[in-house]
């Protein structure tokens, strides 16, 4: 009988520890699709790219795994990673909170650029980070990629940029606006040299960003279903006092209309951009 309730408490023991594993598992290892609302395994997904199995829908993307996929393995050099946010108007809290996200999210921007090889053909990639204060635009993220684009120019190398932003970073008022002009500038030297310019509109691409470099590029593509506009929808409606169309500001509507000229779907990402930098050598 003593065998026995040994037995039975070691089963019991066994089983709560199954159960907390569970739990644990259910809490850090598996993800909803906001889209299909089906429950996914962290792992599958990330190994998927980061797309739903179920129904395709493309999550966001640390700038860490775009590079992995984008870059052959071994070829990115970073640049400009000294360059770090700055607080040109003394706006309370800013640098405590940029502090803080980069602990949090081992992030210390909301870009991150170098060179690299894209199935061979070498090129220069700068990849936008929503995890970082949204992508949002401050002098830093414009000096880093003004940088990226003289880069490609000294190197005489193509660009490529993957777009993901919420806009200017109000924190830095006017100083974040002029960002928009200085990228603008670095591109038009870009375009001076006959050099090729990819844009990659990413979901959320919004604000100053779009009304910026992002929709400057040679050649506009986009991951399938994107939101891409400058002002939001709502805001939108309340100032034309219309309807907005079905769809309106999705890569889809935008593809319709000539606004971009094709929507990647991520698996075959690397290879069109690859082909395309083979076809404008």
């Amino acid at each position: 009988m003593i065998i026995d309730k040994v037995k039975k408490i070691n089963g019991e023991e066994k089983n709560k520890q199954k159960n907390e594993k569970a739990a644990d598992m259910m809490i850090g290892k598996w993800v909803k699709c906001d889209n299909c609302k089906e429950i996914l395994y962290k792992e599958e997904l990330h190994q998927n790219l980061s797309v739903c199995p179920n129904c395709g829908k493309h999550f966001r993307l640390s700038s860490r795994r775009r590079i992995k996929q984008i870059a052959d393995e071994g070829t990115f050099q970073e640049i400009g990673k000294d360059i770090v946010t700055k607080d040109p108007l003394e706006f309370e809290g800013y640098l405590k909170k940029v502090e803080s996200l980069r602990e949090k999210t081992k992030i210390d921007e909301a870009v991150k650029c170098g060179t690299c090889e894209i199935e061979g053909e070498k090129a220069v990639l700068a990849v936008m980070d929503g995890n970082f204060l949204m992508g949002s635009m401050g002098s830093s993220v414009g000096e880093r990629i003004t940088l990226a684009i003289e880069t490609a120019i000294e190197k005489k190398l193509p660009i490529i940029i993957f777009c993901v932003s919420g806009g200017a970073r109000m924190q830095e008022g006017i100083v974040s606006l002029m960002q928009m002009a200085k990228t603008s500038a670095a591109l038009a030297k870009l375009d001076e040299a006959g050099l090729l310019y990819i844009s990659v509109l990413t979901d959320p691409t919004t604000g100053g960003v779009t009304a910026s470099f992002a929709s400057l590029g040679d050649i506009i593509l986009a991951e399938p279903k994107a939101l891409i506009g400058f002002a939001g929808p709502r805001v939108i409606e309340q100032t034309i006092k219309q309807k907005l169309p079905e769809g309106f500001q999705s890569s889809e509507f935008l593809l319709e209309h000539g606004f971009i000229d094709k929507i990647v779907e991520r698996k075959d990402m690397k290879s069109t951009i690859a082909q395309l930098l083979r076809l404008h050598k």
